[in-house]
């Protein structure tokens, strides 16, 4: 019953799309009716207000970092564990992906995802978003960086925990995140793949 209450708890923490949240509170079109029709930063940084693109940035990697910190901080209390821990990473990113506040019209989990590996344990956030910063410098596509986050997240994990519980997380979520990507992976194999900082196109048909 612990493990059902954290899944739901997390999920319903990760089912707050701050790009729909911040881009209304500013006046902005919704996310979804533009661009990649993703609710993300990348794609609110397509409206052309960087400030609405940070703070969802930032509001997103909280709710996955928050997530797990709570789990944390709750668990010699109510007795969780390295299980809790994880399923909480796994399910705000999941709330994330398919949020039931909005339709089941998520994001495709890179901010999340980096709040979420932040609090498993700093270094292995920190890694992992170096990855994608180097990435994202060099070739200035977001896409790419964050699938190759996602391919490097796990072995990250699995030097810093082992294989346990924690990388098995972690490999899930990048699993997920590598699927929602697979139209840009499409896009970049194309060409036609924007790169970071490109205007925002016409509502997509």
């Amino acid at each position: 019953m612990t493990h059902l209450l954290v899944v739901v708890l997390s999920y319903l923490i990760g089912s707050i799309s701050f790009a729909v949240v911040v881009s209304a509170a500013m006046g902005l079109s919704d996310p979804r009716s533009y661009g990649s029709g993703n609710p993300g930063a990348t794609n609110v940084l397509r409206s052309g207000n960087k400030q609405a693109a940070v703070l969802t940035l930032l509001g997103d990697a909280f709710k996955g970092w928050f997530a797990v910190w709570l789990v944390k901080v709750l668990a010699s209390r109510y007795g969780l564990d390295a299980t809790d821990v994880a399923l909480a990473g796994f399910a705000v990113f999941v709330g994330h992906l398919w949020p039931v506040f909005f339709r089941f019209q998520g994001g495709k989990g890179v901010a999340t995802a980096a709040g979420v590996l932040l609090a498993f344990a700093p270094w292995l956030g920190l890694a992992t978003l170096a990855t994608w910063l180097l990435v994202a410098f060099v070739f200035r596509y977001s896409s790419l960086a964050a699938l190759a986050a996602a391919v490097c997240a796990p072995v990250f994990a699995v030097l810093l925990f082992g294989p346990e519980r924690i990388a098995l997380a972690v490999t899930g979520m990048s699993l997920l995140l590598i699927w929602r990507h697979k139209k840009n992976i499409g896009n970049l194999i194309a060409g036609r793949e924007s790169r970071l900082g490109a205007k925002k196109t016409p509502t997509r048909s």
